[in-house]
């Protein structure tokens, strides 16, 4: 398994709020303590993405990206553990949410400042 902690990427924060995610989503909906093999395909699936995101430095997050990398089955699949888990990060990993909404900010932000130049 690909623990994501590879800091080349620069992405491992966004691995650590993937794992977290599926995890809270096959805990939660799945009723299992250890994560699924269903649910740690869709991880590494998901952390494959990032590593070989190719606007790694510029995206923003993977749901307002221009690029669909995602293959469609894994698209609903994510989508679903993210609508689910989504809203309880505030409250679960509160410290993960705000780091994801305040990268998402900064980024649009810097997009923003260079369209305007």
């Amino acid at each position: 398994m690909n623990n994501g902690s590879n800091s080349s990427s620069g992405n491992s924060y966004n691995a650590k709020t993937i794992r977290a995610m599926v995890a809270m989503y096959c805990r939660d909906c799945h009723h299992r303590q250890e994560i699924c093999n269903e649910c740690q395909t869709l991880t590494d699936y998901a952390i494959n993405r990032l590593q070989h995101c190719p606007i790694k430095e510029t995206r923003t997050t993977c749901g307002k990206c221009q690029i669909h990398c995602y293959k469609p089955k894994m698209k609903i699949k994510i989508q679903e553990v993210m609508r689910y888990a989504g809203p309880l990060m505030i409250k679960r990993h509160p410290g993960m949410a705000i780091k994801h909404l305040l990268e998402g900010l900064k980024k649009t932000s810097k997009k923003k400042k260079h369209e305007l130049s």
